[in-house]
């Protein structure tokens, strides 16, 4: 029986986030995924900005950024006459902190290409065609069955993970429920069709009877995203029927609908498991939450999921405190509750016909989301700033000494934790943490243009770190793998050896 650290099922977006966080901490696994074939449709096609950030540190974010784009303009349309145009949000520009502030639009189907290249370069591959059949756990791992093509394999895995969908093989076997509603009555058709007579400098909608039909483009392709009403007979072929609808809506013979590539029917449902966590097993993505697709909040709290469980995976196979990986349930329950509460309110709005419904805010972006009071999150200033111990770090640019450009984003990538010290009194002790600690730590000095700079400092060039920051002089902030403080502590090198040992089990090196 051959023996891996882990085991992903389902090899999505969320399955092939989790793939690459442990490729890359050079974690043995294996990501399996009982379809045929890769997934060919548009359906979750918006990146929200904290997303955007994972796929940066994951090392995708310039093949992400040349595929896709900020959305078009939307139009709506009675007759001839424009009676509507806008956006979902008005694009912004960056900022010190915030790097990727808009949405940004990328078909789904390019979003997995791009994570199983990147996925590959890290040495792995989705196995097809291989289903997990059974498995049973014990206190030091799991045994699992899977079928490739018929034929029947067992492998231990020191963890599984399930992140593989709404109707998670892994979720039933565990008998965890499921618990949430399913609104019939509340339904769409979304297919991804080759329309001729519609440019693709803007979307259109027009009404129905009984609701509307749009026609957006399809970022990156030629395609179009065409979302309307399901017809009352299932049977009816599904071009034929969009063909009718916008020929009917728009009162234009001109618009043809040449093919159809891909499509499904959406129905209001809307679902939280009661834990994520079974002993050695994890649900991930859609096979925790599923959600409605107002907002865009499913795949990208799936993507959040595995950014948030990789790390911890990696820790714990190293002998960390299984307190760790319980955190995992604690923040990203609650975080997927969250986006479930809005994507809700905003299908609510779409339902009711609010004139707002269209209207999507920073709320949505992930950039607020933080894990304050969980677990992981320590501030021991008597005085918060801004920024509290479970907030995501922001980013910001700085100057090494001597004088060459670096962002904060850039110094926390890679599978570290990264120690931000305000002041350069702390130079000694990020000198003792950088030379003794090896590379499960990366410790710098924060200083100011003209004070003390080693190798091991960052200057704060034009006062973006202390502005995002507000950290004061002697301030110690510990940034996650995942980008999240961590630590915020004003007592010193001490307070830091403590939370260290508590939450690895071993001890930090002893600092000046």
């Amino acid at each position: 029986m051959r023996e891996i650290d882990v085991v992903i099922a389902g090899g999505g977006p969320t399955g092939l986030t989790l793939a690459c966080e442990l490729a890359v901490r050079s974690i043995e696994f294996r990501i399996i995924d009982r379809a045929e074939g890769f997934f060919g449709g548009s359906r979750a096609d918006g990146i929200q900005p904290r997303t955007m950030e994972v796929f940066a540190d994951l090392g995708v974010i310039d093949p992400m950024l040349a595929v896709g784009d900020l959305g078009t303009v939307m139009r709506a349309y009675r007759g001839n006459e424009v009676v509507w145009e806008g956006r979902m949000a008005e694009p912004v520009e960056p900022t010190p902190s915030m790097p990727y502030p808009n949405p940004w639009f990328v078909p789904q189907f390019r979003t997995e290409e791009i994570l199983r290249e990147r996925l590959a370069e890290l040495g792995g591959q989705v196995e097809l065609s291989t289903e997990l059949t059974d498995f049973t756990q014990d206190a030091d791992g799991v045994t699992a069955t899977l079928v490739a093509n018929g034929v029947p394999e067992t492998v231990r895995a020191r963890y599984l993970v399930g992140a593989d969908g709404g109707h998670s093989t892994v979720r039933k076997h565990l008998g965890i429920a499921f618990p949430g509603e399913t609104d019939e009555g509340t339904t769409m058709l979304f297919a991804d069709a080759r329309v001729d007579g519609l440019s693709h400098d803007h979307g259109r909608i027009w009404p129905t009877g009984e609701g509307a039909v749009s026609v957006m483009p399809l970022s990156g392709t030629e395609l179009f995203v065409v979302a309307t009403t399901p017809p009352e007979d299932s049977d009816e072929p599904v071009l034929g029927y969009l063909q009718r609808q916008i020929t009917e809506s728009s009162g234009r013979e001109d618009i043809v609908v040449r093919e159809v590539t891909w499509c499904t029917t959406w129905r209001a449902n809307t679902r939280l498991a009661e834990r994520f966590r079974d002993g050695r097993v994890f649900l991930a993505g859609d096979a925790g939450h599923v959600h409605p697709p107002t907002g865009g909040q499913g795949m990208n709290t799936g993507v959040q999921d595995a950014y948030n469980l990789g790390w911890k995976l990696a820790a714990a196979l190293s002998g960390t405190a299984d307190d760790l990986l319980d955190s995992y349930e604690t923040e990203r329950l609650a975080a997927a509750r969250t986006a479930l509460d809005l994507s809700t309110a905003l299908l609510e709005k779409h339902k009711r016909g609010d004139e707002d419904a269209h209207v999507r805010g920073p709320e949505l972006y992930g950039l607020t989301l933080n894990y304050r009071g969980g677990p992981l999150s320590r501030d021991d200033r008597k005085e918060p700033g801004t920024l509290s111990a479970g907030d995501r770090a922001p980013d910001a640019p700085a100057s090494t000494p001597d004088g060459r450009p670096v962002r904060l984003f850039d110094l926390f990538h890679s599978p570290h934790w990264t120690l931000l010290a305000f002041g350069a009194e702390h130079a000694g002790t990020v000198a003792d943490l950088a030379g003794g600690f090896g590379p499960a730590l990366r410790a710098f000095t924060v200083v100011q243009p003209g004070q003390l700079a080693d190798r091991n400092a960052v200057v704060d060039s034009d006062g973006h770190i202390r502005a995002g920051y507000d950290a004061a002089e002697g301030t110690l902030m510990l940034v996650r793998p995942d980008g999240y403080l961590g630590l915020v502590t004003s007592r010193g090198a001490e307070r830091l050896t403590e939370y260290w040992n508590a939450l690895h089990g071993s001890r930090m090196p002893a600092t000046a």
